[in-house]
């Protein structure tokens, strides 16, 4: 038995090299820097965020909220993922105000993020898709082709969801994984916390109960 383990190390040491600290160090920052641009698969997104999150907190951007600060900033781009959002930004809250695109925005990454829903966002924009009106975002199952008709609109909503997966935008929802319009008020809007209300959605997020309370 005694000379198996000893067999076994010696593979093991054989095939896994030493990586220097630099190594590992620049590996690292690649990995961060992917994750600043969303090009990571969907179904490692969510480790990703967690794993590799940088050293130093970025410093958020100052944003005005405004159309006229949305088009001064240069085009936006990005993977799947990307799109996902800009195109859930754009049939979900194109008619709201800028902060309220962000507010948006920030409970599709805030359900990234938790464990409770899928880890892409892609997976989070499309959960339900495919039973008609049983969806968790109403645009992916309500029947109609998804047609993006209004380009200048599509632009900026692209801006916000870029801003927001680089993650440089200031927190506005505290934590809010739920929203709804003024004009509906649905059963588990009774049991969730409200945390902001912003143009004519209002956020919310789970009550967790945990052992201490």
């Amino acid at each position: 038995m005694l000379r198996y383990i000893l067999a076994a190390a010696t593979l093991a040491a054989t095939v896994l090299p030493s990586v220097s600290f630099a190594e590992k160090e620049a590996t690292d920052t690649t990995k961060r820097e992917l994750v600043a641009r969303s090009e990571l698969p969907g179904q490692n997104f969510r480790d990703y965020l967690n794993l590799f999150k940088p050293r130093k907190k970025l410093e958020p951007v100052e944003i005005s909220y405004s159309k006229n600060w949305l088009d001064q900033q240069p085009t936006a781009s990005g993977d799947e993922h990307f799109k996902c959002l800009a195109e859930a930004l754009y049939f979900e809250a194109r008619g709201e105000s800028v902060r309220g695109q962000f507010a948006v925005a920030e409970v599709i990454l805030n359900r990234v993020k938790s464990s409770r829903f899928p880890n892409s966002l892609c997976g989070v924009i499309k959960q339900g898709t495919g039973k008609k009106y049983q969806c968790q975002f109403t645009y992916t199952c309500d029947g109609h082709k998804e047609v993006i008709r209004e380009k200048k609109a599509y632009e900026r909503v692209s801006k916000v969801a870029r801003v927001a997966i680089d993650g440089v935008a200031k927190e506005l929802t505290e934590g809010a994984t739920h929203y709804h319009t003024t004009a509906v008020r649905p059963s588990w809007s009774r049991v969730y916390k409200e945390t902001a209300r912003i143009g004519v959605h209002i956020f919310y997020r789970h009550n967790y109960r945990t052992a201490s309370n």
